[in-house]
């Protein structure tokens, strides 16, 4: 079992920047692919970015690229999203999720096994 605690949400203004982090209770941490999701009000679940295990490959939905940078430090056990220029769209509950087997198919939730709680962020025009 594998749990992981998101942080670092809050409210700020169009154009700020945030930076979340997730954290595992797994000391083999590095065999996990990493990805975080976001749910705003009235809509479903959406991909946001995921990373493979070593980190070297990355991937993005269309709408954050160029403005969030998805990164893992294995030696804390973290992986990070820095969200830059942030927009009210991007206003959700972003959820940290680990995959455990390859790195194909993080776009879909259903690739990963363990999930956090979530972090509330919140963009104001």
């Amino acid at each position: 079992q594998v749990q992981l605690v998101e942080s670092g949400g809050g409210l700020v203004q169009a154009g700020g920047s945030l930076t979340l982090s997730c954290v595992a209770s797994e000391r083999t941490f590095s065999n996990y692919a990493m990805g975080w999701f976001r749910q705003a009000p009235g809509k479903e679940r959406e991909f946001v970015a995921a990373i493979s295990w070593t980190g070297v490959r990355t991937y993005y939905l269309d709408f954050v690229k160029g403005r969030f940078t998805i990164s893992r430090d294995n030696a804390k056990n973290t992986v990070y999203l820095q969200m830059n220029s942030l927009k009210p769209e991007d206003t959700a509950i972003y959820y940290c999720a680990a995959s455990r087997y390859g790195n194909s198919g993080l776009e879909s939730s259903s690739k990963y096994a363990y999930w956090g709680q979530g972090t509330r962020v919140s963009v104001s025009s």
